[in-house]
């Protein structure tokens, strides 16, 4: 699997570009692909899909597009090509949002995506996914309740929720029992 590519944008199409590296164009699906330039240098987040009859590339602009981009295939029913139309006519945020507050209707607006699938979506993704610049993990004083937290089973939306409220300067054993009583309420 690719991690990401850097190369200049040689072709652009409706549903992909064509980026140059090394003298090797190649082709990429793209959630919006007139969101680049030809002939600028790019460094694209990469998803290799192999099925049995195709290998195609996916581009991402961001790694936190990438990761939403990853989350949303892993559910049943949705594939990449699904995906693409949702972050081209979507922001990360909302989509993230619709799927926190379970607001079925905005999920209904993106392309093939029904009732049903806009169901799965929420069942198989609410509270497993957090904004990179909302991360509740502030230190690794931060990073140790929120694993050990995670351990127990809370969801990292209940975690983020109480984390302010948690005395940073306390060892983390007072820190989890704390965080426990607040999570108990």
């Amino acid at each position: 699997m690719y991690g990401y590519i850097y190369g200049k944008v040689k072709e652009i199409e409706s549903n992909y570009i064509i980026l140059d590296n090394n003298n090797i164009g190649y082709l990429i699906y793209t959630a919006s692909p007139y969101s680049f330039e030809i002939d600028k240098d790019y460094k694209i987040y990469l998803y290799q899909a192999v099925k049995e009859d195709d290998i195609s590339l996916y581009g991402l602009k961001t790694k936190e597009e990438k990761d939403l981009f990853l989350k949303l295939i892993s559910v049943k029913g949705i594939g990449p090509r699904m995906v693409l139309p949702m972050l081209a006519t979507g922001s990360i945020a909302g989509i993230i949002d619709a799927i926190e507050k379970e607001n079925i209707l905005y999920l209904k607006k993106f392309p093939k995506i029904g009732e049903k699938v806009a169901r799965q979506i929420i069942l198989d993704l609410k509270g497993k996914l957090v904004l990179n610049n909302n991360l509740v993990i502030e230190n690794e004083k931060n990073e140790e309740l929120v694993e050990a937290l995670k351990a127990l089973g809370y969801k990292p939306l209940e975690i983020k929720k109480i984390i302010p409220n948690i005395d940073k300067n306390n060892k983390i054993e007072d820190q989890i029992k704390e965080a426990l009583k607040l999570l108990l309420k």
